[in-house]
This record gives structure tokens, C-alpha cells and sequence, in this order.
């Protein structure tokens, strides 16, 4: 029998107000609990003490608080940390993160397998299942948070677990109104309080959804490329054949017309002897110049997966792309691939249980 119960996690501050309000409950309690569950990271009710035990026990008979069952967890020897977490319905993603010396991100997916189909990524291999809720997104979050016992909120100059890209499983912007409520939520000055400039939104292009999302959340855009024309992302991106290059960066110049700090992080996979070229390198940054896109390139080495026809770009090839894009004053920093020893690599994610 199904719980009529709501989950708490994943109501946004109003949602939460509206309901305590029909339960005749003060406004200011919705504030109060909003900071249990996100800035103190609770995880049951009787630990929220400013209430009073016959608030908690309604609360307890209207919400349910909890958090995703880690199925499984591994650390890489370079430190990468994915979880595999299942939801109430027994559906699972991959959650990773990705520390550095300081600092760290987290890189959480928006729905259960993929339908983009993107020749190069395991993910989307395994057919889309469905949308997260807003919950299970951010709850992903906040089970990383309680391995590194990052709560309660930490500042910004102290916390590990500093950054969000929104880069797992799935494609956000085909999960839209779920993912600007979960980045609302995780940018909350009264809770977890991620800076917006610290979130990171990847998109493989669903253009008419790109401005709408970043307009009502506040973060950063970053843009899975691949291609420096359509011919060749056409072979990898099934998507563009629906919504071109030119599409995407006209897209980007309405993102960035707004505001002239923005710019647009251009993701560029080097996969070997499709894309790598001097060429090609010149022909992106011919393509960049024309539309006049503010930008830098994060250019990642394959992450090989059993079963995949593409091979890693050489360390020359690498080089000589990037040397290409630097010359034409692009910042281009060659991501180092982290966590492939534990399958935690971009593009690597898919959710099955972890052998």
C-alpha cells in the first residue's frame, strides 16, 4: 500500500510554507525546518529541537524524511568517491565526487539513464528510465555531504565539497522544471548554500530550454560540443540533428548578452583521429570568433568503457588542440580523467549494481 505521506526533501521554501499553513502551522516554521534539513542536514524529525514534540510527531505523520540507500561505494585511488544510491521505487543513479587539493565537486545526475544517445557515453547506453524528482537530486547532494560531515553548512572558504556540476547521468534540460527547483534549492542562502557561481548546468544542447533554466536558477552553462562542425557531431550527437552548432551558440550569445561577465564553458572530448585534428581546431575557433562567444574549453581525454568503438586522443594530439585554442585566447586546461579505475570518469556513469 503507498504511503500518502510527501516526501520534504524536494519541496521548495513556498511548497513547504503553503503546507504547514493548511496545517495551521506559523510561516517562521517553515524556516525553521528548512534549516534542519538543509543548512544542519538531519535526518529525522525529534533531532529538530527548537520545535515542539507535537509539531515533530505531525511532521512525522505528514513527511517523510529520507535520504537515497547507498547500494554501494567506492573511492579511487586518486580519491574520486561515487555512490551508487537507490530511490524509494528501486531505481538507482551514480553520484561522484571529484576532490582536489582544497576543494571538490560533486557531480550529480537529473534522471534514471539517458535518451540523448550520445555515441561516445556509456550512460547512454542504458535507456532512459525516467526524470528524478527534485528531491532525488538534491538528496544526492546532501548524501555526499554526509560522508564528509560537511554539516552543518560549512562557508565557502572552508568547505570540501565546494562545487556542483550538474554533468551525471541524464540530460538536465529534458528534466527542466525538476532541475531548476533542486538548483534553487541547493543555492539557498538558508540552507545548503551553494554559491550559483560554483553550479555548474551541462546541457548537450536542448536549445529552446537553455536561457529559461539559467535565467531562473542563476548558474553557469556549460555546453557538451564534442565537434567543431555538424557533420561530424551529427555522427556522435544525435541531438543535433534537431538543434544545430549554430543553434546552440546563438543560445549562447542571448545567455551571454545578459551579462558580460558570463561565460560559456565549451566541453570537448578528444577522441582519436574524429575530432583531434589542427584543422579542426582551427575550424573551433574559426566557429567561436564568428558568433563571438566568450568562452573556455575544457578538453577531456575518453574515458574507454567495454564495448565503446573510440579510442583516446594521443598526448601529442592533445597538446597541439589546445596549443590551437590558447593561441586564440580561449583558457583551454586539459581535464586530468579522475576516478577510472572505479568506472567514475566522465561518461562512464551507468547505473548497475557496482561489481
Amino acid at each position: 500500500m503507498m504511503s500518502d505521506k510527501i516526501e520534504i526533501i524536494g519541496l521548495s521554501k513556498k511548497e513547504l510554507e503553503d503546507i504547514l499553513s493548511q496545517m495551521g502551522e506559523k510561516k517562521f516554521r517553515a524556516k525553521q525546518i528548512w534549516q534542519w534539513l538543509y543548512f544542519r542536514g538531519v535526518q529525522n524529525f525529534d533531532e529538530m529541537t527548537n520545535l515542539s514534540k507535537d509539531l515533530r510527531a505531525t511532521l512525522k505523520n505528514h513527511f517523510i524524511l529520507n535520504r537515497p540507500k547507498i547500494i554501494a561505494e567506492q573511492i579511487s585511488k586518486d580519491k574520486t568517491h561515487k555512490w551508487l544510491l537507490e530511490f524509494s521505487d528501486g531505481e538507482r543513479v551514480e553520484t561522484v565526487y571529484i576532490p582536489e587539493a582544497d576543494r571538490g565537486a560533486v557531480c550529480i545526475s537529473t534522471q534514471v539513464g539517458c535518451a540523448m544517445g550520445c555515441k561516445f557515453c556509456h550512460t547512454g547506453t542504458q535507456t532512459l528510465t525516467r526524470n528524478l524528482t527534485a528531491g532525488e537530486i538534491v538528496s544526492q547532494f546532501m548524501v555526499a555531504r554526509d560522508s564528509y560531515h560537511e554539516w552543518p553548512s560549512p562557508t565557502d572558504e572552508t568547505r570540501y565539497l565546494s562545487n556542483i556540476v550538474i554533468m551525471g547521468m541524464g540530460e538536465p534540460l529534458q528534466n527542466k522544471e525538476n532541475v531548476i527547483k533542486a538548483l534553487n534549492i541547493l543555492s539557498d542562502g538558508d540552507g545548503i548554500a551553494i554559491s550559483r557561481r560554483r553550479i555548474t548546468m551541462s546541457t548537450c544542447g536542448i536549445v529552446p530550454e537553455i536561457n529559461d533554466v539559467l535565467e531562473k536558477t542563476g548558474v553557469r552553462l556549460a555546453i557538451s560540443l564534442h565537434a567543431p562542425n555538424n557533420t561530424i557531431r551529427n555522427t556522435l550527437m544525435p541531438i543535433n540533428k534537431v538543434y544545430s552548432i549554430e543553434k546552440i551558440l546563438e543560445a549562447c550569445q542571448k545567455y551571454q548578452s545578459k551579462d558580460g561577465s558570463r561565460y560559456v564553458t565549451f566541453e570537448y572530448l578528444m577522441l582519436d583521429k574524429i575530432n583531434d585534428s589542427v584543422q579542426q581546431a582551427q575550424e573551433l575557433v574559426s566557429l567561436l570568433k564568428k558568433y563571438k562567444i566568450r568562452a573556455t574549453f575544457n578538453l577531456i581525454p575518453f574515458n574507454p568503457w567495454e564495448g565503446s568503438a573510440f579510442k583516446p586522443s594521443t598526448h601529442e594530439a592533445i597538446k597541439s588542440f589546445a596549443n590551437i585554442l590558447q593561441k586564440a585566447g580561449f583558457a583551454c586546461p586539459v581535464r586530468v580523467a579522475r576516478g577510472q579505475d572505479i568506472s567514475a570518469a566522465c561518461g562512464q556513469l551507468k547505473s548497475k549494481t557496482i561489481s
